[in-house]
């Protein structure tokens, strides 16, 4: 009788942990990783948006997910292949996921065509969930995003959205419109 009763301790023990195991894996399929989603186009990211993005990033443990947004003229089908801009772009986001995992951060890039950079924005919107989004605003005639297509950013976004402006003093190495002091 004594080893039947510790046989069936032993599968009730047996029965208990595989549960427990259960409920711990079924709690980690409902953990979403956060993502970050820094939008970019016309050939660059500013390097102090990078900076910021990859830093956001590490702070919420989250993985940045760079997005070339390639605009498709309206002669062609949404679908036609760019192939100009993916040519653009790919340095870009290898350049991107560079810097990003070297800081330890783990990256998932996307290239998004659409008639418009907006456009673009909001299809990717549709097919995938971002926790915060992170744009460029431009600095002179640099790139980034223009103030309308800001304006529709901050309008549109499903989430929490940052916009980063560079110190356009920065641009030139100087400060406040001053000359770069040599050192």
């Amino acid at each position: 009788m004594i080893v039947f009763d510790v046989l069936i301790g032993l599968v009730v023990a047996v029965v208990a942990m595989a549960g427990l195991s259960w409920v711990r894996s079924r709690r980690a399929l409902h953990v979403r990783h956060r993502r970050i989603l820094v939008p970019f186009t016309d050939g660059e990211l500013e390097p102090t948006v990078l900076d910021a993005a990859i830093r956001i990033s590490q702070a919420e443990d989250a993985t940045m997910v760079p997005a070339y947004l390639i605009v498709t003229p309206f002669e062609y089908t949404l679908d036609a292949p760019m192939h100009q801009q993916v040519d653009l772009a790919m340095p870009l986001l290898e350049a991107v996921e560079h810097a990003a995992l070297r800081a330890g951060v783990p990256v998932d890039s996307r290239v998004e065509s659409g008639r418009s950079p907006t456009h673009a924005l909001s299809r990717l919107w549709c097919s995938e969930h971002f926790d915060r989004v992170v744009a460029p605003a431009p600095v002179g005639r640099g790139s980034g995003f223009s103030p309308k297509e800001l304006q529709w950013i901050l309008t549109h976004a499903p989430s929490e959205t940052l916009i980063l402006r560079p110190d356009p003093a920065h641009q030139n190495g100087s400060r406040n419109g001053s000359a770069p002091t040599p050192h």
